[in-house]
């Protein structure tokens, strides 16, 4: 069945715009990665797959002992709303059932946690706009 909805929508020039989509989530997931290094931040994983969905980036925050989970949110600049207006509950749930999964499997019970949200607008021209949302559900 997934194959017969991923010719229909490549028939209908959907798939097209999937793959742009995901060309700027990684684009932003860069952006992100690249901001969190740069303030201090310890990246342990990208694109983590667990059981119940991914997490963007898995890090250890400057104070090297937090685990982080961030969900990286990326739209091109000038959208209606901005891009971490998308982290609704549904999501945060997901990412504390993937937070339990990974700090089980790591022995990391004992270390403090959280989960942010990095917000990334891509302009047309210029620098992306990155926004840091700290601890938007533990």
């Amino acid at each position: 069945m997934a194959g017969f909805l991923r010719r229909l929508l490549a028939r209908l020039g959907w798939a097209r715009a999937e793959g742009d989509r995901r060309r700027l989530g990684a684009l932003g997931e860069r952006h992100a990665a690249g901001f969190l290094r740069a303030a201090g931040y310890r990246i342990l994983a990208k694109n983590l797959r667990g059981t119940h969905g991914e997490i963007d980036i898995l890090c250890e925050a400057p104070d090297e002992r937090t685990i982080v989970v961030v969900e990286v949110k990326t739209r091109r600049a000038g959208g209606r709303l901005p891009p971490e207006a998308s982290v609704h509950a549904r999501k945060l749930a997901t990412l504390k059932a993937l937070m339990r999964s990974v700090v089980a499997s790591n022995g990391w019970q004992d270390r403090p946690r959280r989960i942010d949200v990095v917000a990334v607008d891509i302009p047309e021209r210029g620098s992306p706009v990155i926004r840091h949302f700290v601890g938007v559900g533990a």
